[in-house]
C-alpha cells in the first residue's frame, strides 16, 4: 500500500490535507497523489475525501456520490465550507 494511502489515517478529525502537502511528504507530485487517491479501494477505511486542492476546492472523488458525497463527509467531520471551499484553517500540515 502506498505511503499516501497510509497518511490518510494521520489527518485529524476536522482537518484536511492538500494534494500538495501529501506530495511533499511522499516526495512526489500532487497529480501523482490524485492518481493514488483515485485508486483507493478502501475509502471508508482510508478517508481520501479528506484531500483537497491547495486553494481549498473539492476535487475528484471516485467513491459513490462523487463530490456531493465528499462535501457531506467533510461537513460530517465538522468542516464548514465557504461557498464550496474548505478554508485554510482546516488544513493539516504533517510534521517535517
Amino acid at each position: 500500500m502506498h505511503k499516501a494511502i497510509l497518511l490518510l489515517k494521520k489527518i485529524p478529525k476536522g482537518k484536511v490535507a492538500t494534494y500538495k502537502e501529501m506530495a511533499r511528504v511522499c516526495k512526489t507530485s500532487p497529480r501523482a497523489i490524485g492518481r493514488i487517491m483515485a485508486g483507493n479501494d478502501h475509502p471508508k477505511e482510508y478517508p481520501c475525501y479528506k484531500v483537497v486542492a491547495s486553494n481549498g476546492k473539492l476535487t475528484g472523488y471516485s467513491a459513490p456520490g462523487g463530490l456531493g458525497a465528499k462535501e457531506k463527509l467533510l461537513k460530517k467531520d465538522g468542516i464548514t465550507l465557504q461557498k464550496g471551499i474548505v478554508p485554510s484553517q482546516y488544513f493539516h500540515i504533517f510534521p517535517k
